[in-house]
């Protein structure tokens, strides 16, 4: 759905991106953590072609994206419901409805935008990305302001969009133990790619942990089961001997 290579991104004399490489495949979900300033919403928005990259190629073969943003600022004096907010981005009543009930907000249809709760209002922002029936669905911090609950039901929510729609999915957070659960594939990034693969294994990757600490990294061990099959640094599944020993 989209590739980035090499890119480079200064703004003044700051470096903001400095060869970053990403791709997003059909029904794949990307996530894409790091600290505060790591560039994270600037990758972003080269990718949505907002911003073109000092150096570097974007090749974005998806022809509808759909955006969820961190932030969306509606002046409160203006009246506007659900149903309106998703007519003005080009959705027909029927498709409104839709949007609504696969991201499990049907009965938001006629509530005022300004009475939503976090939550509800991320369903509706999702809804609205999907009016466009995405092949690429890009997610800035798509569960902020929202509790721990609803935080485990909106990434559901994504990935029953994912299954549905096919679509591949690029999705910022800086929460990292859910997002490390909810994904397919993870890229650090601090400026420049720290480390890439399956959660399990970026989770152990030295670069992950002097990032984040030791802590962050011995807190998500819960994800580091017994199973019958470890993952690669690309996150190839590896099978393991009956003794559990690997193969290759």
């Amino acid at each position: 759905m989209v590739e980035v290579a090499g890119v480079d991104v200064q703004f003044g004399a700051k470096a903001v991106l400095s060869g970053v490489d990403l791709a997003v495949h059909a029904g794949e979900v990307v996530s894409l953590i790091g600290p505060n300033g790591a560039g994270k919403t600037t990758l972003v928005r080269v990718v949505l072609g907002l911003i073109a990259p000092d150096r570097g190629r974007v090749n974005l073969t998806a022809t509808r994206i759909g955006y969820v943003p961190q932030h969306l600022y509606i002046d409160p004096t203006l009246p506007l419901t659900v149903r309106r907010f998703l007519a003005l981005a080009g959705g027909s009543a029927e498709s409104a409805r839709d949007a609504l009930a696969a991201v499990g907000a049907a009965r938001l249809l006629d509530s005022p935008l300004h009475d939503l709760s976090g939550g509800e209002t991320r369903r509706v922002l999702l809804a609205r990305a999907l009016l466009r029936d995405p092949q690429l669905l890009v997610l800035d911090e798509p569960v902020q302001g929202v509790d721990i609950g609803g935080q485990v039901e909106l990434y559901e929510v994504i990935r029953r969009i994912r299954a549905r729609h096919g679509c591949g999915v690029l999705m910022v957070s800086h929460d990292l133990h859910l997002v490390m659960a909810a994904t397919d594939r993870v890229i650090c990034l601090n400026r420049h790619v720290c480390c890439v693969g399956h959660p399990e294994t970026v989770s152990r990757d030295p670069n992950y942990v002097t990032l984040f600490g030791a802590r962050a990294a011995a807190n998500l061990a819960v994800y580091h089961h017994h199973h019958d099959h470890r993952h690669d640094s690309s996150g190839e599944v590896v099978p393991l001997d009956e003794d559990g020993s690997r193969h290759g």
